[in-house]
């Protein structure tokens, strides 16, 4: 039998901290208004069409970087059987924050379009709720290949978007749009996947 761990900050717990700590930074890259604070040339041309800021890029790496760190986590926490309930709770945190806090905020620039993250939020919304039912009668929802395919899709579909979709856009391939669409979808799908696979334990009367 597999013992508990009960050491909340091991490593797999502090590195999905350092994941929190770096959406912080990577908001507040993307939030601050650098020209009016008085630091220049914080954007450049690549060609007539394409001006990239300096912001996206750096917030692009950091992205990428708090993105590898959610595997990096969870497989430290299974195959070192250093899995906790603290740590459960705090990747969860972790991985809205950094997804759902960049989604609003190239919805608010204009990047993307402003039905992403309101469908992609309020799923995840409603999948929580799910979770925090099934949680209550102590039942555990299982993860499912359409909502690991739709995080997926959403990673790589941000950090494209973050990149100003480079190397596509040079060939005019929308890879990071078509990305997101498909995340968007999935995330619908996947959503009423998880209300039908678990909607007895949801009405399931107590006892």
């Amino acid at each position: 039998m597999t013992k508990k761990n009960n050491n909340v900050m091991n490593l797999p717990n502090k590195i999905t901290l350092a994941r929190i700590f770096l959406s912080i930074i990577i908001i507040v890259i993307l939030i601050l208004p650098l020209d009016m604070l008085g630091i220049e040339n914080v954007k450049f041309y690549i060609n007539e069409k394409l001006v990239v800021d300096i912001r996206y890029i750096v917030a692009g790496i950091l992205f990428i970087i708090a993105s590898v760190t959610d595997f990096i986590d969870g497989h430290l926490a299974r195959s070192r059987n250093l899995v906790t309930d603290f740590g459960k709770m705090i990747d969860a945190i972790a991985d809205k924050i950094l997804v759902n806090s960049v989604l609003i905020l190239l919805a608010a620039s204009g990047d993307i379009h402003p039905i992403i993250p309101v469908i992609i939020v309020t799923r995840d919304s409603v999948v929580n709720s799910i979770k925090m039912i099934a949680g209550s009668k102590g039942k555990v929802v299982a993860a499912i290949k359409s909502g690991k395919l739709k995080t997926a899709c959403l990673m790589v579909g941000i950090a494209l978007t973050l990149f100003y979709n480079m190397p596509f856009e040079f060939v005019n391939l929308r890879v990071s749009d078509f990305l997101l669409f498909v995340a968007t979808i999935l995330s619908l799908y996947s959503g009423v996947q998880y209300y039908l696979i678990n909607k007895n334990i949801i009405f399931e009367k107590e006892l």
